[in-house]
């Protein structure tokens, strides 16, 4: 006798993005795994006196969303303290930070702090400075971060405490005076400075959580640095409070203690692992701190001080291609998955290059996080080699004319920006994640599905396959995780409209359910 469901959901337009991709009207699941896909009258002989049938009354099930590059941590803030993401003006990123400082008690000292403006998108288009953020408080230290993480505004106070900490050229200047931005290694010195403690990461983590199921996504594969999250994580799953699958990528400067510990890539239980080893490369287009082969298309107001010195105007290394070599063949050595950050086409010639240089990178699944500016060979580099190319879709919100890389590249390379179809074509392994800017799959699978450009742009089923199997793929998850099948995890998310009917509006469908391990997580159901 055929042992009884736990759930059923049922009367759905379900999609199991395997090859090709299936359509089922059902899916029965018992202990958290998927038992049966199918039409509904084939999954009703499953149902049993306890079994929990839930009618979608027509909604769309997909595999669960998995995020293959986010910051919990950075998002859980952005919701527990002042989110600059909706701000149009350094004016109203001063507001919301008053607002904020306002709200939280606690010492007089405490920072204000504010997560994810885009001055992009501002009629006036600068960076925030500090005396935008003296208007704030001129008692307490003040900080906000642009949405790339990669820039950060801060106030006197904020300077006067630690810019001797900061490296000179990583400290922005306006007439020899700091104007306030810092970036890259300076922006280090403020994230250990406000980094949370325990009772403080919980509720960020918590508040992260919360929000990632809202969107739809059941697992993330979070880019963690000296920080508490990995054990925070590891005592909410204790405590039965984790209902994300959560993948951690290492900071560089943990190799040692991963290896010294024993941890390897793929160590874990059911809702935590160890992934790779995280490094950067360069910076972002949006500091002008990507490396880049050709110069920035705005070079002229790189250098604030007018130096106008040829080696700025193509952005920097934040690791030096040797250290990025030394550091690929020791932790391949040691058995770790490797995920670099390269924006700038230089940057990702460099990361391929180490990459090729150890023995077998497909196997390894080592990943380029961002890619965001690819040239021909790269292109076919990656489908080469194997490796995984970890990219953000959300990202080409800034690919239109007149947008961030029109700025930032000119019109021939923005257009050559995030080439996603071109990638998929070649045989690249592709893996969609959002970098928090904005955590929102949807939004992402928006921005691809209508791409200015034929290289950028993918099929609702390409785009959502990336979000979920591409992803899966990335943290050698497939055998478990991104289609819907018998003997996967049911993890599901359901969707108020079918983003294959409604293409051009696909950022404003909403998510009706989140399901992890079989239970519904989040139910936003009209």
């Amino acid at each position: 006798m055929t042992a009884a469901a736990d759930y059923i959901f049922t009367n759905a337009e379900l999609h199991t993005l395997g090859d090709p991709d299936e359509v089922a009207e059902a899916v029965a699941v018992r202990d958290g795994e998927i038992v049966r896909v199918a039409d509904a009258y084939e999954v009703e002989f499953l149902e049993g006196t306890e079994t929990e049938v839930v009618d979608l009354g027509g909604r769309v099930l997909l595999p669960g969303f998995i995020d293959a590059h986010t910051h919990l941590q950075h998002l859980g803030r952005s919701l527990v303290y002042a989110d600059l993401a909706e701000a149009d003006s350094p004016a109203d990123c001063v507001a919301a930070l008053r607002e904020s400082g306002d709200d939280r008690d606690g010492p007089s000292d405490e920072w204000i702090l504010g997560f994810g403006y885009d001055e992009s998108t501002w009629a006036e288009s600068r960076y925030l400075t500090r005396e935008d953020l003296d208007q704030v408080s001129e008692e307490r230290p003040v900080a906000a971060f642009r949405e790339d993480m990669h820039i950060a505004a801060v106030n006197s106070v904020a300077l006067d405490r630690h810019a001797a900490e900061m490296p000179d050229d990583d400290v922005r200047t306006e007439g020899g005076d700091p104007t306030g931005v810092v970036v890259e290694e300076a922006v280090d010195v403020i994230y250990e400075t406000i980094e949370p403690d325990a009772e403080e990461m919980r509720e960020l983590l918590d508040a992260a959580q919360r929000e990632a199921h809202r969107k739809g996504v059941t697992g993330v594969h979070d880019m963690v640095r000296q920080s508490r999250a990995p054990a925070v994580y590891r005592r909410m799953e204790l405590d039965g409070d984790l209902a994300l699958r959560v993948r951690l990528n290492y900071w560089s400067d943990h190799l040692d203690a991963l290896v010294e510990t024993g941890l390897r890539t793929n160590h874990g239980s059911e809702f935590v692992r160890t992934g790779g080893v995280k490094t950067f490369t360069d910076g972002s287009l949006g500091g002008r701190t990507a490396k880049l082969s050709e110069p920035y298309a705005d070079a002229e107001v790189a250098d604030e001080d007018g130096a106008g010195d040829p080696e700025e105007a193509t952005g920097q290394w934040v690791v030096s291609p040797e250290e990025l070599r030394d550091l690929v063949a020791e932790a391949d050595g040691e058995g770790f998955q490797l995920t670099a950050h390269a924006i700038g086409d230089e940057a990702v010639d460099e990361v391929l290059s180490a990459y090729e240089a150890t023995g077998d990178p497909a196997s390894a699944r080592h990943r380029v996080e961002h890619a965001e500016l690819t040239d021909d060979e790269g292109v076919e580099r990656f489908a080469e080699t194997g490796v995984v190319a970890s990219v953000q879709p959300n990202f080409l919100k800034w690919a239109r004319e007149g947008g961030l890389y029109d700025d930032r590249l000119g019109t021939e390379r923005r257009k050559r920006s995030n080439r996603y179809a071109d990638l998929l074509e070649g045989g690249a392994n592709l893996a969609f994640g959002s970098d928090c800017m904005p955590l929102d799959p949807l939004f992402g699978v928006h921005q691809t599905v209508n791409a200015p450009e034929e290289g950028q742009r993918l099929s609702v089923t390409e785009a959502l396959r990336a979000y979920t199997r591409g992803a899966a793929y990335a943290g050698f998850d497939e055998d478990r995780l991104g289609t819907i099948a018998v003997g996967k995890k049911a993890d599901f998310t359901v969707l108020e409209r079918s983003p294959w009917d409604h293409s051009d509006d696909i950022e404003n469908i909403d998510v009706a359910l989140t399901v992890v391990d079989g239970d519904v997580v989040y139910d936003g159901r009209n």
